[in-house]
């Protein structure tokens, strides 16, 4: 048994415990029923739910969403139009998204997947100062597709001030 402030009560009967959480007039929550004998600590149990959900909002508010965002080409795009994806694709990154290039094939198209394997390509130099490639240029069916995902930033190391020399020393330095 635990009461409200954390403070250990000892091992005690359930009618006792009950009997002194209706005298602080809080709630006798079971925390550990497998324990032998089980745990049970006094709580207001309304504040403990509302704290913990306040506490899971909270962590959800933090936590960055990664999405994934797709640019379609065709073999026949033009030179002009992919420096246009570009811009696209290095925005994406910037946001933090992961980025899918799919070059789709169409009739007889096929037949030179070169064409599109050199796009994914111009696109990732384009973006390589951003990006990873997590999944190169690949078939799959129809379609070629790369996945690039966003470059992880090195965090700045904060930077050390250097010990100070006592004052002594520098009045005898100078």
């Amino acid at each position: 048994m635990i009461d409200a402030d954390g403070k250990m009560l000892g091992v005690m009967q359930t009618f006792e415990a009950k009997r002194i959480a209706r005298e602080q007039e809080l709630d006798l929550v079971e925390v550990n029923p497998k324990a032998q004998p089980p745990v049970c600590k006094i709580m207001d149990f309304g504040r403990f739910k509302y704290e913990e959900k306040k506490k899971q909002n909270e962590a959800k508010k933090r936590q960055s969403q990664i999405a994934l965002k797709e640019i379609k080409l065709r073999p026949k795009t033009d030179d002009h139009d992919i420096a246009f994806k570009v811009k696209h694709v290095r925005r994406f990154l910037e946001e933090g998204n992961k980025v899918k290039l799919t070059v789709r094939f169409r009739g007889r198209e096929i037949t030179h997947p070169e064409t599109a394997k050199r796009q994914i390509d111009i696109i990732i130099d384009e973006v390589e100062d951003l990006a990873l490639v997590e999944m190169a240029g690949r078939m799959e069916g129809r379609t070629m597709t790369a996945l690039l995902a966003p470059r992880v930033k090195p965090q700045p190391k904060p930077a050390r001030p250097e010990p100070e020399a006592p004052a002594e020393q520098a009045e005898s330095a100078g």
